[in-house]
């Protein structure tokens, strides 16, 4: 049932998405096509998703024009679009419908009921997660991922299920539009403090997130973070239905016995003291352990058995661009990795420290947004100083000033590696030769960090590609003369 005043997808008409290539626009593209809206969009890079929206047809324009909008009714933007962007001034001067991308994915909600996860770190892999469970509990839910699911291949999609699983980005307050049947907020952590201030207007925007979960449905959130723990008591003071996870004594669904290896990570999980059995993931990663727990709380609490819940996360294939294996050559391995805040950057370098093994660990690593890199250098710099050796390339952040003295160079500088072990790279162009010249056989290459940095690992591995087959071609000639 629909709320009074409230509109759906099919009231928004032929649909054209501005910078429909970026992942969250692309999850939004998809899920519309899937529901059989029309969709346009355009993009001034050709992004690995296009392919697909066209094959779902999808109509891409690749510029940026006021043409584009001829026969559309509704125009959605994200918050990295400026005010004055020609095709958001066409739009206003012909007097088109204009949501801002929350508001559209709102409207594609309506009818089902929504799971949304929030928190600093591990949303989009918890989102994936609760889908992969539900989609094998056979509920067919509808989802709308910050990532891709490796498996899927899809970020967005409209089931025929009840449920629509949502990821919900705090970072500029977008999540406050959805009315969820379920929350899930994962941690809070220091972050988008250039929106709400302080850590207390931080805190203030989840707990306003939570008291819009439907009386009826109910929280989910971590007995181990200290910030969601308070607003777990404050939320069940006011009687409201909370449930916690985690390895805290207290936690409804409690983990022990954690291990976490290149193979992959495993615990036991107990809810309410009774144990459902032992969980594994095909992936490693301590801090993913304690994303899936959020998703099997979540689930059980929905009805789902233990053991389909158990037998979902097994399968569990990973998202794109989360501890993504991009491909071997010459005994190097390459993976995408998209942390860029320190805390989720540690948790990552120190996963792939373990699966390096007695390799080295090189990053090359695109800071996201200036703010940040800002506010956090020291953070940063102090993740970045895990690996064996740092490129750094500057920072990505559209519609931001550096001011003197901010941005890569400082941060490269702030690393505590020997000198020869890190490096400011400014231009995109001249990192793979950087990599090459570093990398060996045996060790580890992260690309980390902001978007465009997960383009980066295809031109890696075709420089290594070339290094090697160079190599080959030197020692025949060498040996054939001989």
């Amino acid at each position: 049932m629909t709320p009074a005043g409230v509109l759906t997808a099919e009231e928004l008409g032929t649909v054209h998405l501005i910078g429909i290539g970026g992942v969250g626009m692309s999850g939004l593209a998809r899920l519309l096509l899937t529901r059989g809206i029309p969709v346009t969009g355009s993009e001034l890079r050709e992004w690995p998703s296009l392919a697909a929206l066209r094959a779902l047809g999808g109509v891409i324009h690749m510029e940026h024009v006021p043409g584009n909008l001829d026969g559309v009714d509704t125009v959605v933007y994200s918050t990295a679009i400026p005010a004055d962007h020609l095709e958001l001034v066409e739009a206003r001067s012909r007097g088109l419908r204009i949501l801002h991308r929350s508001e559209a994915l709102a409207a594609a909600m309506t009818g089902r009921r929504t799971i949304a996860v929030a928190g600093t770190h591990g949303k989009t892999t918890t989102t994936s997660m609760a889908t992969m469970v539900l989609q094998h509990a056979g509920l067919d839910p509808s989802f709308f991922i910050g990532g891709e699911i490796s498996e899927v291949g899809s970020n967005g999609h409209h089931g025929t299920g009840e449920y629509f699983v949502a990821e919900a980005d705090e970072h500029d307050r977008t999540f406050l539009v959805y009315r969820p049947f379920v929350s899930i907020i994962t941690n809070i952590d220091v972050d988008h403090l250039n929106t709400y201030g302080t850590m207390d207007g931080l805190r203030a925007g989840f707990a306003e997130f939570a008291r819009l979960t439907d009386p009826e449905g109910f929280v989910v959130t971590c007995a181990d973070d200290p910030y969601t723990r308070i607003m777990a008591e404050e939320l069940r003071a006011e009687g409201r239905a909370v449930f916690t996870y985690g390895e805290a004594e207290d936690a409804d669904l409690r983990l022990t016995e954690i291990v976490s290896g290149a193979a992959g990570v495993r615990y036991h999980a107990a809810l309410d003291g009774e144990s459902i059995g032992e969980v594994s993931l095909p992936t490693p990663g301590r801090h993913l352990g304690l994303n899936s727990a959020a998703a099997v709380l979540t689930a059980l609490k929905l009805g789902v058995s233990a053991q389909t819940v158990i037998d979902g996360l097994a399968a569990f294939p990973g998202v794109r661009r989360r501890f993504e294996l991009k491909g071997i050559v010459n005994g190097v391995r390459v993976y995408d990795e998209y942390a860029y805040h320190p805390t989720s950057m540690t948790a990552a370098l120190s996963t792939l420290r373990e699966v390096a093994g007695h390799g080295r660990l090189l990053v090359v690593f695109q800071p996201y947004r200036v703010y940040r890199t800002r506010d956090l250098q020291t953070e940063i710099a102090t993740a970045l100083a895990i690996a064996d050796e740092a490129i750094v390339l500057e920072v990505f952040g559209p519609g931001e000033v550096r001011e003197p003295g901010q941005g890569g160079v400082a941060l490269t500088a702030a690393i505590d590696l020997p000198a020869e072990a890190k490096i400011f790279v400014p231009s995109w162009e001249d990192v793979p030769g950087e990599v090459v010249r570093r990398a060996q056989a045996g060790d580890v290459v992260v690309t980390m960090g902001a978007p465009p940095i997960s383009l980066m690992g295809d031109e890696l591995l075709a420089a290594l590609t070339t290094e090697a087959e160079t190599d080959s071609s030197d020692y025949h000639a060498k040996h054939s003369k001989d």
